[in-house]
Parts: C-alpha cells; sequence; structure tokens
C-alpha cells in the first residue's frame, strides 16, 4: 500500500502513521494540542473553527516542511511564530535530532509565553525571543540560520525584507502561501532577487510552499 493522503489525518494516530514519528515525538504534540486549547479560551492563537482539525490544520501542515528541507540542515528561524505553526511543531519533530536548534520570533509577549509553555511541559529545546524580528538587536543574537519558515505573516516583499537578514549564502526560505503565491512572487522580483520554487501544499489544495535559495536585493546583483 502507498502512503496514506495527509487529507485524511483526523487525530494523533493518523498523524503518526502518515509521520512515522517516534511515541516520544507524538506525546510532545498531544501536549501540544492540550496546551493550545486550553489557552485558545483567553488569547485568540488559531482560528476558532480549527481547533477541530488542529492535526491536520496546524501540525501536518507545519510537519510537510521538513520533508523538503535540505537534509542536515540543523539551525532553524521561524518568523512571527504565533502559536508556533510552523517553527514550534519543527521544534518537536527535530528534538531527537542531534544539533538541531529551532529559534522562534514572536513579538506578542502572550503568544510568546504560550510558546515557551508548550516547550517546558512538551520538553523540547528551543529558543523564543519576544522581540521584532527587524530590529538590528534581535538580527545580530541570531545571525544567518540554515533554514527561514513563516506561515501567513506578510506578503513575500515584506516577507523577504524581513527574512534577508538571516540569510547567508546557503539559507533556504520556507514559506507556507496560499493561492496568491506566484503573484506574491512576481510583486517580489521587482525588489528581490532569487531562486524560487513552488511545491503544492499537501494539507490544502489552494496553498503551496515557496522555497526561495540566493536571496539577494536588486543592488547586490
Amino acid at each position: 500500500m502507498g502512503r496514506p493522503h495527509v487529507a485524511s489525518i483526523r487525530g494523533a494516530e493518523d498523524f503518526a502513521r502518515l509521520f512515522s514519528v517516534s511515541r516520544e515525538t507524538l506525546a510532545r504534540l498531544s501536549t501540544y494540542e492540550t496546551l493550545l486549547k486550553r489557552w485558545q479560551k483567553t488569547i485568540n492563537l488559531v482560528g476558532p473553527g480549527t481547533l477541530d482539525h488542529i492535526w491536520l490544520r496546524h501540525f501536518a501542515d507545519s510537519a510537510q516542511i521538513l520533508e523538503i528541507a535540505p537534509a542536515g540542515d540543523k539551525r532553524w528561524l521561524d518568523l512571527g511564530s504565533g502559536a508556533g505553526f510552523p517553527g514550534l511543531v519543527i521544534a518537536i519533530l527535530l528534538a531527537e535530532r542531534q544539533g538541531a536548534h529551532v529559534t522562534l520570533l514572536e513579538s506578542d509577549t502572550r503568544k510568546a509565553a504560550f510558546l515557551g509553555e508548550v516547550g517546558r511541559q512538551a520538553g523540547v529545546p528551543v529558543d523564543i525571543y519576544p522581540e521584532r524580528i527587524e530590529k538590528a538587536a534581535t538580527q545580530y543574537k541570531v545571525g544567518p540560520v540554515d533554514v527561514i519558515t513563516a506561515r501567513g505573516l506578510a506578503p513575500m516583499p515584506r516577507l523577504l525584507e524581513l527574512a534577508a537578514p538571516y540569510f547567508s549564502d546557503s539559507t533556504v526560505g520556507l514559506f507556507l502561501k496560499g493561492r496568491g503565491a506566484q503573484a506574491e512572487l512576481d510583486e517580489a522580483r521587482q525588489k528581490w532577487n532569487f531562486l524560487a520554487e513552488l511545491r503544492p501544499s499537501q494539507t490544502d489544495t489552494d496553498s503551496q510552499i515557496i522555497v526561495i535559495r540566493a536571496l539577494r536585493t536588486k543592488a547586490e546583483g
């Protein structure tokens, strides 16, 4: 039998079969689910209509990023993490990988507190900075990384502006986008030079993952 389709995920066991995660990883994600539903009562973390579909809409949507990321990349940065998608899910999935390190940037202190509580209760090593992405001090503290991720943070022209200080020659950007991905790329090319690839989302037929490499401003050539 072939691999079941991601859209068939209804809960933890479906997720475990599809992504072949350990029982420890599944337990961490279950802790995440419990805390998300608890904190959602006081903080608007996700769309209320997605709470009954967390394993598909949030966990699987985030986990698919790992399947297209370069093998062996260890330093990850998630911009505007919000409720932790995709960054905190990736941190959980990488928790057992030697040398992997994930940093989350989320300027909303309440959301950052939520991320910290999930990390603490799930026993996941992750750095969480309640700071603005564009601050020079934040950029200096984090520095260039191997992989940069974001979901629903900003249109591509602005997103690349935010991400650029964290790019090196070998950095890859993996950005979850909706149906307007190609139009956003076309607009971004007015200011930026880059190599881009569009990958279909496994969780939403209207969504895509934009893969960005070799990011440069037009002025840099």
